[in-house]
């Protein structure tokens, strides 16, 4: 009787492989990533970049004698190569004179290029595309080719050794204005006929409704621009005589002989000092950086 009333529940119970699941077996180094391979790539790619910089970083500690022995600890002639640029090669009047310049350059070629842009895409003149094809044109002219015609036109000016004869001659952009009239032509054409029929002039179209949707693009161009101007060494060795107007990439130079010998470790530490704000900016303008050449690459 008892087995009779054992065989319905036995009939319905499923099967013993069923009813049990089945363990795998327990993984050993968990904190091992499945993928690890490309973890291992990605840290031998961070290492191999960061490497020069902190050897430098190292260099710019030590003085030559630590230098040839190719130590690869902090030296004790920080302090003195500190004092040696900042102090006795004026490292910091240079800084100081490119940061002024490179942020004039960057803010006068922003809103010269938004406003050739908008010029180039909402406005209808005689010869339109006569003047846009002469900018193109101006792309395959580097500043280098005109380097004398301009050294003498700023000079008959009264500019040398000027703030003017550094910023001026470079507020100017093809390549922003290209890519500004690019990006106003993809904007929808019905926001300029609505701003037209809400009674805003082109001034207050440009600054209530293209520029508030063009951040992305202006923080990529702001970088590049700054960059540009940061790094330049050619027009401002040629056209101011002296150190008091001088930039930080001539003021470099003066560090590359110290006591009639080369001084490896103040010229690395005059190096890094010069490296900082265009990274700041960067960092500052990463991500519309990225998003304004992600954009870009999208349309």
């Amino acid at each position: 009787m008892a087995q009779l009333l054992q065989d319905p529940q036995q009939s319905h119970s499923p099967p013993h492989s069923l009813s049990q699941p089945s363990h795998r077996a327990p993984r050993t180094w968990r904190w091992i990533p499945e993928r690890w391979y490309v973890h291992l790539g990605l840290l031998l790619a961070c290492l191999v970049l960061g490497f020069p910089v902190l050897y430098a970083l190292i260099v710019s500690t030590q003085n030559n004698a630590e230098v040839f022995r190719y130590q690869f600890t902090f030296g004790s002639s920080f302090g003195f190569n500190w004092r040696q640029v900042m102090v006795s090669r004026h490292l910091g009047s240079y800084m100081l004179n490119s940061t002024i310049m490179a942020v004039a350059i960057t803010v006068g070629k922003t809103i010269l290029s938004l406003l050739a842009g908008l010029a180039f895409v909402y406005f209808r003149f005689p010869g339109k595309w006569l003047v846009f094809g002469f900018v193109l044109i101006t792309l395959m002219m580097p500043t280098e080719i005109l380097i004398i015609a301009l050294l003498r036109f700023v000079t008959g000016l009264g500019w040398g050794s000027t703030y003017y004869a550094l910023i001026v001659p470079f507020l100017a952009s093809a390549t922003a204005t290209f890519l500004f009239r690019q990006h106003f032509s993809n904007i929808p054409s019905e926001l300029s006929e609505a701003a037209q029929l809400d009674g805003a002039n082109p001034l207050q179209f440009l600054t209530q409704v293209l520029i508030p949707l063009s951040w992305n693009a202006i923080g990529a161009q702001a970088v590049i621009h700054f960059v540009y101007a940061w790094n330049m060494y050619l027009w401002p060795r040629l056209i101011v005589q002296g150190r008091e107007n001088q930039v930080v990439q001539v003021g470099l130079q003066s560090l590359l002989n110290l006591d009639s010998s080369a001084s490896y470790g103040p010229m690395m530490l005059g190096a890094i000092i010069a490296s900082i704000p265009p990274v700041v900016v960067f960092i500052a303008l990463q991500k519309p950086f990225m998003s304004g050449f992600a954009l870009a690459r999208d349309k």
